[in-house]
């Protein structure tokens, strides 16, 4: 009760970064609850825990959301208010992404390991699924298809879940933040053990390069993507409450139907974005970026 009572939609969308500090809150009371009680099922107990203190204030926002459906007339005023979901909601996940990388980074690596073996399994996969160099159109064609066709399906999945579970969609995108954790802070204990030992970096020196380039690394193409995650999530939020309050009236359920395809053309459209990103510029970002920040 503590942890879903500290904001409501209302506050949350006035106030976002106040959300990003309560995701680092959620994502840290998870983790350490699940080392303690659950030590050997602490990694898919975590994401479970920092689910369930979302899943009240998301519930409640997707009721906040449909009674802005039936009340906005105009579209593009309906999108620019639903555009306030979407960024408490994206700093929500930001939050709860720095709240595991950072302790990913700073436990030790059998607590790493017990919390964080699923999610590390999860990343091998897809990397090996990845093969051959980022530089050439076939290549480039066949994986921007590949990523476009996989975070489309992940996007149906975030619809649906938030279609048939009302909060569904908070499962998906906070499995994804404890992956993308995971990733990240691999990378920053990777990269800062290279520069102590190989360039003689101090350690704050070292840090700060290496943080600054695994956040460079994910977050051109991770940013619009999860985005995109939430907008369906938000579609389908909003039909389920429609369902649950048996708004069937016919207007009413014509604006929120509406307004529910106009979300999901908005995904896809996202979705579409942040493959162009991942493949086309990310790779030309990071090459460059990785040469510079790794010269002595």
């Amino acid at each position: 009760m503590v942890l879903e009572a500290i904001m409501n939609p209302f506050q949350a969308e006035k106030h976002p970064i106040d959300i990003l500090l309560l995701g680092v809150v959620y994502a840290a009371v998870s983790l350490f609850l699940a080392l303690w009680v659950f030590e050997n099922q602490a990694g898919l107990v975590t994401v479970f825990l920092t689910v369930l203190a979302c899943v009240p204030l998301f519930y409640h926002t997707m009721i906040f959301e449909e009674q802005k459906s039936l009340k906005i007339n105009s579209e593009w005023r309906l999108m620019r208010e639903h555009g306030k979901a979407f960024l408490f909601f994206t700093m929500l996940f930001i939050g709860i992404t720095i709240g595991y990388t950072f302790l990913y980074v700073v436990l030790p690596s059998s607590s790493v390991e017990k919390v964080f073996s699923v999610q590390i399994e999860t990343i091998n996969n897809i990397n090996g699924q990845v093969n051959g160099n980022f530089i050439g159109t076939a290549f480039q064609q066949k994986l921007f298809s590949q990523i476009v066709l996989n975070n489309i399906k992940v996007m149906i999945f975030s619809l649906f879940f938030s279609l048939l579970y009302g909060s569904g969609s908070i499962f998906i995108l906070v499995w994804n933040s404890s992956v993308i954790s995971a990733a990240f802070g691999n990378f920053i204990r990777t990269y800062v053990s290279y520069l102590l030992n190989i360039l003689q970096l101090d350690t704050l020196s070292a840090y700060t390069k290496v943080v600054s380039l695994s956040v460079l690394r994910y977050s051109i193409h991770g940013i619009p993507e999860i985005l995109s995650y939430f907008i369906a999530g938000l579609a389908g939020g909003i039909l389920s409450v429609a369902v649950i309050r048996k708004d069937f009236n016919y207007k009413k359920f014509e604006k929120i139907m509406f307004d529910f395809t106009n979300l999901v053309v908005l995904a896809l459209i996202v979705v579409i974005i942040s493959g162009l990103l991942e493949v086309y510029v990310t790779p030309i970002v990071f090459q460059n970026y990785h040469q510079a920040i790794l010269t002595p």
